[in-house]
């Protein structure tokens, strides 16, 4: 699902709209795993004498625990994306406030890729789209990294404008 036709400029096209990888959520699932099973473990080992206050407890601790653990960063992935339109790049996220980022594509200069051994693992990377006029935009974990960032250089050598 990528953007709202009402979103993209008259003769402008979708050319990838993603996500980060995954991955990101690998250390947060895990983590959110292992509040569950201490939880369990606490009901199964606690006297039968402490019930109901320490089952209370105990899910109000989990529920305490798991959303900062899992929940938002589950929210964060699923609200961030990013757009590559044969104009501009789009970055967009935010839970409550969202927040956004339009690059024309002409004002890029340079388009590189970094791959860690878990990125070359997981099939994802870094892409750094250098502009003249401002910082270098990052956009950590992108899922193919290296095929996108071939399309991006091939669009900045078709632009007629740049």
């Amino acid at each position: 699902m990528g953007l709202p036709e009402n979103q993209l400029g008259q003769g402008e096209r979708e050319v990838a709209h993603l996500r980060t990888h995954p991955k990101v959520l690998i250390l947060p699932t895990a983590l959110a795993i292992v509040v569950v099973v201490l939880a369990v473990v606490a009901l199964v080992v606690m006297p039968a004498t402490w019930q109901p206050w320490s089952l209370i407890v105990i899910v109000a601790a989990v529920l305490v625990a798991v959303f900062p653990l899992f929940l938002l960063p589950l929210l964060r992935w699923l609200t961030t994306t990013y757009t590559i339109t044969n104009h501009r790049l789009i970055t967009r996220r935010g839970i409550l406030t969202r927040t956004g980022h339009d690059l024309p594509l002409r004002s890029i200069s340079n388009v590189s890729y970094e791959k860690s051994l878990s990125d070359r693992v997981f099939g994802c990377g870094t892409l750094v789209f250098t502009t003249s006029a401002e910082a270098p935009v990052v956009l950590h974990d992108i899922p193919d990294a290296e095929e996108l960032g071939v399309k991006v250089s091939e669009l900045l050598s078709d632009d007629p404008r740049g």
